[in-house]
């Protein structure tokens, strides 16, 4: 980490801004100063030009007698200059004499004029008798120079106060406007230290950058909160899974290895003992098998779900070998089929996996049989609905309450947790595994009921057209 990146942001900003408007009043100052010298020159030249044309008219010998009281129109227009040179060239080769007028002191001698400290015009003499003479007029820039310093100084002076001020007046801004960011600092630590329900106040409108961080910063927290709780409810499934799964697997192999126990003790004296023996081991494997099966089946989709074969089918066929399924089951039932809803039967076509259509219809032709009481009439319903082929399997039992209809498609759920597992009854997984098949297909598996009222569990795919 270099040295300025431990220099706090607002320091940073406020050393940035203040150089910034340093380097800008400098630069401003030398355009003034720029700007003002060299009008100020021109009309130096103007004035040392027209000192020049009024010099012209006077002899050496007058400029001499009237140098401590030049007139006054000569004077006058040299507002710019107080220090003025006369040098009389003559051309029959008598000595260059020089006077200074407009300023107390020796006449100068004569030299040449730096053109950076003087402005010098050189005119003809106009004054009888000054055939050949050459009048030269220089006027001193150190009046000039004067005002520039002065000018400058002043610059300084006013933009050294107003920095100063500017730089103080900066230090409170960017304290107050860094003060959401103070607030969003103080929030993401109180976050930090535990308190995750905390969130970042509307501290600007969310147009702004400091609003849009902070809805954005709350958007992420929110995020992970829902990320946190599906993990921790994830957890918890995985869990009770883990926990029902080997529930569900202790019980048939507790029955095998019981009935192998009596056997080896000796307890099955008779041949009748053994094959009923034999046919519980049995029975149990192949609800150990089917339990197994289930759980592979489960494991498979949650790593990745399985991509389905679709192809075009009518869910009629589905619906009508349901209606077998549910005879074969319970010869005693009224059984009906019908469209969805109890209307006439109407074409469904879908792309879908049939085998696994089956699988799940006969799931719930199976889960109807199993909960309710003999004798219950059982409707199959195949249609068309909203564009969706639907098939319904509808009971007129005893019905679920909410919860139950809340949890029914869970892992392991049971509606009648009493109920003896070995005696046929599952393992609850039934309903999840055709719940996720049908959702692998693109489509909706749900349960409406009422308590008294029966239970209709409708399978829905998209229609194919």
């Amino acid at each position: 980490m270099t040295v300025l990146g431990r220099v706090p942001l607002s320091a940073r900003l406020l050393v940035m801004t203040s150089a910034l408007l340093a380097v800008g009043m400098v630069a401003a100052g030398a355009l003034v100063l720029a700007s003002l010298r060299e009008p100020l020159v021109a009309r130096v030249d103007s004035q040392v030009g027209v000192a020049a044309e009024l010099v012209s008219r006077f002899s050496p010998e007058a400029i001499g007698a009237l140098r401590p009281e030049v007139p006054a129109s000569t004077t006058s227009a040299l507002d710019l200059v107080s220090d003025v040179t006369v040098v009389y060239s003559f051309a029959d080769g008598r000595p260059d004499r020089a006077f200074r007028i407009g300023a107390a002191g020796a006449d100068p001698p004569v030299a040449a004029f730096d053109p950076d400290e003087w402005r010098v015009v050189a005119v003809p003499a106009r004054y009888q008798g000054g055939d050949g003479v050459t009048v030269t007029v220089a006027g001193s820039l150190r009046d000039v120079d004067a005002i520039v310093d002065r000018v400058r100084t002043t610059c300084y002076l006013i933009g050294s106060v107003l920095l100063a001020l500017l730089t103080g007046l900066g230090y409170l801004v960017l304290r107050a406007g860094l003060r959401p960011l103070r607030q969003i600092e103080a929030t993401s630590a109180a976050i930090a230290a535990g308190d995750t329900g905390r969130r970042v106040p509307a501290v600007a409108a969310p147009t702004t950058e400091v609003g849009s961080l902070a809805a954005t910063v709350n958007g992420m927290l929110d995020r992970l909160d829902r990320a946190a709780e599906a993990r921790a409810e994830s957890e918890a499934r995985t869990r009770r899974f883990v926990a029902d799964a080997g529930h569900e697997l202790r019980t048939p192999l507790a029955g095998i290895s019981g009935s192998t126990e009596l056997y080896r003790m000796g307890a099955l004296p008779e041949r009748a003992d053994v094959d009923r023996t034999m046919d519980r081991i049995e029975r149990e494997s192949r609800r150990l098998e089917r339990l197994v099966d289930d759980l592979l089946l489960l494991a498979r989709f949650d790593e990745a779900a399985p991509v389905p074969r679709l192809e075009p089918m009518d869910l009629r066929a589905v619906a009508v070998d349901a209606l077998h399924d549910l005879r074969a089951l319970d010869p005693t039932r009224p059984t009906t089929l019908t469209g969805p809803g109890g209307g006439a039967v109407g074409p469904a076509p879908v792309l879908g996996d049939e085998a696994r259509l089956r699988q799940v219809v006969t799931n719930l032709v199976g889960n109807a049989v199993h909960h309710t009481p003999a004798g219950t009439a059982v409707r199959v319903g195949v249609g068309t609905v909203d564009g969706w082929g639907v098939i319904e399997v509808a009971d007129t039992g005893p019905g679920l309450s909410d919860d139950q209809v809340d949890r029914v498609f869970e892992r392991f759920y049971r509606t009648d947790g009493s109920r003896s597992r070995v005696d046929g009854g599952g393992a609850g997984l039934g309903l999840a595994i055709a719940k996720t098949l049908v959702v692998a297909q693109g489509g909706r598996l749900t349960v409406t009921t009422a308590p008294g009222g029966g239970a209709v569990f409708t399978m829905a795919l998209p229609g194919a057209s």
